[in-house]
């Protein structure tokens, strides 16, 4: 009884501490600023993902600059109130919506051929479209859904649109990654979770493999004038945590510490448009400044076996 006492005490001396220091750690938790005031007039961006969180503020963002901005979409319904959201909040916006499905190589194929048939240039490519820790699950190929849809997906995706980003040169590319690469490693034995599967393992994996790419393609990019970075865009209060009964849970408790997606979207803005980084290329994010990358998301043989991998896995040659 007396331990039940003093652990309830325990618990209720931290909620009284959060409550008084609450408005400070909003202020931590919120992060770096994209500060840059550049303008995208006559500039194309593509965002996956951009029905909700921080893919829609990524596009209020750079639609609120001048940028024509292109949603591309699993759900078009979706998309859609996202994209008349943002023609309300900002006037004379250019937004458009498409049906991608990351989940699907031939909606991903059916996407990028209507994109290069039906628009001139691109200037800025967000992979921002993700998933965290859902139950098992295979895409219509096959592929374990978090490395099938946050790297194979966006990895097939930009093979398929790299020619019309350097014919649009300078152009940028932005992979959204996560801290969460960190605890990651690429179980090239069994990269689908055959063998067995953890939801959260799973999501690191598919987090590390966003960094590898980014190194990887930023090294074959060298010279070309598209540069390529990933972001860490925070914790963020978002749809991405409706699998995850824990983590629901324990930031309803704790909402101070997450981010709104205005404030995740901060970095994935600043490496699309922030003048500073024109040729910075490779390099990871967070808090609108370069942030660690674990040892293992440094390792230049391991990206390229994954990047070999990824190739034979959606059967193209990407030299």
């Amino acid at each position: 009884m007396l331990m039940l006492v003093v652990i309830a005490s325990g618990l209720g001396v931290v909620a009284l501490i959060l409550r008084l220091f609450s408005p400070q750690i909003r202020k931590y938790a919120a992060g770096g600023v994209c500060r840059s005031t550049a303008r995208l007039d006559g500039k194309v961006a593509l965002i996956t993902g951009a029905n909700s969180g921080i893919g829609k503020e990524t596009a209020l963002d750079l639609a609120s600059r001048g940028a024509r901005v292109i949603l591309a979409c699993r759900d078009v319904e979706k998309g859609e109130e996202a994209a008349t959201e943002i023609r309300t909040r900002v006037g004379g916006a250019k937004v458009e919506v498409r049906e991608l499905d990351l989940a699907d190589t031939c909606s991903i194929r059916a996407f990028a051929q209507r994109f290069l048939r039906e628009v001139d240039h691109l200037h800025i490519l967000v992979n921002n479209a993700g998933i965290m820790m859902c139950p098992y699950m295979k895409t219509v190929d096959g592929f374990e859904m978090h490395i099938g849809v946050s790297h194979l997906g966006h990895f097939l995706l930009t093979y398929l649109l790299i020619g019309l980003l350097k014919r649009s040169a300078p152009s940028r590319i932005v992979v959204v990654s996560s801290l969460a690469h960190n605890f990651g490693w690429i179980r090239f034995h069994d990269l689908h979770s055959h063998g067995s599967y953890n939801s959260g393992l799973a999501y690191c994996q598919s987090k590390l493999a966003n960094v590898l790419f980014t190194r990887e393609l930023a090294r074959r990019l060298h010279g070309s004038n598209v540069t390529v970075n990933s972001v860490h865009p925070g914790t963020v209060r978002s749809e991405l945590m409706r699998h995850s009964t824990a983590m629901s849970l324990l930031f309803a408790v704790f909402p101070m510490f997450l981010k709104t997606p205005k404030e995740g979207a901060q970095t994935s803005v600043y490496c699309a448009v922030a003048e500073e980084l024109q040729s910075i290329s490779g390099k990871h994010f967070s808090d609108c400044a370069p942030a660690f990358v674990a040892p293992q998301g440094r390792n230049e043989e391991t990206a390229r076996t994954l990047w070999d991998v990824s190739c034979e896995l959606l059967g193209i040659e990407w030299d």
